[in-house]
């Protein structure tokens, strides 16, 4: 086993659709969502309403500012996969070409990275999401099987002189570097 895909133990049975290259020439592995995923429109969330009142020059409070803060963030879409690769390798996450310009849909972070050593962590089983934005006006209603974003192996190179981490992962999504 080098690298590749396996189905997340929860999603057994299923009918969870591994990543898969479309063309030959194809560098990403096109993942699906694991289930329905509503997502919601920035515009309808309270962050809106502080655009509204900044607009029509409204006193705003540090609570509307925070309120605004908490809902304005991007949702983990999941794919009920996980991925296993060699420890000098990464898995890049990147959104399809056409969710920006076909259905408004984003990777805030530009792009995700999952280390080799998120496969079958102990606190998620190492699934795979997608951080996904809905900037259009109306909800995204994702369909279970649609594809939602790709992933690329990657390898990586360490600095010559670097001061090797001896920690080890600790978590699921969001974990390292804590």
């Amino acid at each position: 086993m080098i690298r590749g895909f396996e189905i997340v133990s929860k999603y057994f049975g299923e009918n969870i659709v591994l990543p898969r290259r479309a063309t030959k020439n194809a560098a990403g592995y096109d993942f699906c969502a694991a289930k329905d995923f509503i997502l919601p429109s920035v515009w309808k969330m309270n962050f809106a309403k502080i655009l509204w009142n900044q607009f029509h020059q409204k006193k705003l409070t540090s609570e509307d500012y925070v309120g605004a803060q908490k809902e304005l963030k991007p949702f983990l879409v999941p794919t009920g996969i996980k991925a296993y690769m060699q420890p000098n390798e990464f898995l890049l996450l990147a959104n399809r070409s056409s969710n920006p310009l076909k259905r408004s849909l984003i990777l805030p972070n530009g792009v995700g990275i999952v280390d080799a050593d998120y496969y079958n962590n102990d606190s998620n089983e190492g699934e795979i999401y997608f951080q996904l934005l809905n900037f259009g006006v109306k909800d995204i209603v994702i369909k279970k099987g649609e594809r939602i974003g790709q992933g690329i192996f990657m390898p990586f190179l360490l600095a010559e002189d670097e001061n090797k981490p001896s920690a080890e992962r600790a978590g699921g999504f969001g974990s390292s570097g804590k």
